[in-house]
């Protein structure tokens, strides 16, 4: 989102813009998991508007966007039960549809049209123009093996987690002092389950478990959960995304995946009373998902070296977060 959002911005000020990404496709942390079974949004559950910036640039794709009627956020006690709704009714809820990602992936559009995307491209390293004395280079890696150095940029903007720009930019041995300024911004991990209930969609039965499609719970091992299925444009196959806490996914940041499915399908039951066995199950970890210290102010920018950063870390872990970063460090570029 961060750097979506600043590239957009740059060239709508008429810069030429370049975006790199290691992923096979735009999206980050509003990825979206494509299954036999419909879609999970595997990060970002949903996102709020509260700035009238970001307002703005959700008119530019209506067709995109939907409320999602979970907005009364259940709370759960750690046996399960409902303790309170956490969130105003008077706060709608969106998601992109059909999937999260599918937001990122229309503003990146005209970026991918022109050519200017490049996925599967792993910034490996910032350099110093060969040609140009004030310029920048960028030399990557690829899945493959393979190596490419694209030149001729007057800057480098990193939309990456503070950890990930900082040994980035250390590893190139560049600006001590960018690094040095987010030293202290903290985040979280974050395991995530995603499960699947087919048997559910049949005559008479179409959910399983209890009639909310989302909370917030007080489990040790679970912090949010959220019925896929129940969101718009999504499958109506019964699909449920788990959230682990930050504090249980620290403790088990380096277990393998079939360990903390089984820890978290347990929890899962627990709390949802839902015993039946999934078609499918999938956990990931986003080992920098929740911002813990963020850095306070919207972005990084040194003018005279050409050099930024952005991100949700900077000001929260919201999606929305990310939006005013990425925006706010194209304007000061601009």
């Amino acid at each position: 989102m961060a750097g979506v959002v600043c590239a957009r911005t740059l060239v709508q000020a008429g810069h030429e813009v370049s975006l790199f990404e290691k992923a096979a496709r735009v999206g980050g942390r509003m990825a979206s998991l494509q299954t036999p079974f419909g879609s999970f949004d595997a990060g970002a559950q949903y996102f709020t508007v509260r700035d009238a910036r970001f307002e703005e640039a959700l008119a530019t794709v209506p067709q995109v966007c939907r409320p999602w009627g979970a907005n009364a956020i259940r709370v759960l006690d750690a046996a399960g039960r409902v303790a309170a709704f956490s969130l105003p009714v008077s706060e709608p809820h969106w998601v992109a549809c059909p999937g999260m990602e599918d937001l990122v992936t229309a503003w990146a559009q005209p970026l991918a049209q022109a050519g200017r995307v490049h996925t599967t491209q792993r910034v490996s390293s910032i350099e110093h123009d060969q040609v140009r004395s004030r310029g920048w280079q960028v030399r990557t890696s690829t899945s493959d093996g393979g190596s490419q150095v694209f030149a001729g940029f007057d800057a480098v903007l990193l939309a990456q987690p503070a950890e990930h720009a900082a040994a980035l930019l250390r590893a190139s041995r560049l600006d001590a002092g960018l690094a040095a300024a987010v030293a202290d911004v903290r985040t979280a991990p974050c395991w995530t389950l995603m499960l699947a209930f087919p048997q559910a969609v049949r005559p008479g039965l179409t959910t399983l478990g209890p009639q909310w499609s989302a909370a917030r719970s007080t489990h040790h091992r679970v912090a949010w959960l959220a019925r896929e299925s129940s969101k718009p444009r999504r499958s109506e196959v019964e699909r449920w995304t788990v959230q682990a806490s930050p504090e249980w996914s620290r403790e088990h940041l380096h277990d393998d995946e079939q360990r903390v499915k089984g820890k978290l399908l347990k929890a899962f039951a627990e709390i949802t009373g839902i015993h039946a066995e999934p078609a499918y199950a999938h956990a990931v970890c986003w080992e920098q998902a929740q911002t813990l210290e963020p850095l306070g102010c919207s972005h990084v920018w040194n003018a005279a070296e050409g050099l930024g950063m952005c991100g949700d870390w900077c000001l929260g872990h919201r999606v929305e977060d990310a939006f005013v970063s990425g925006l706010e460090l194209a304007l000061a570029v601009a």
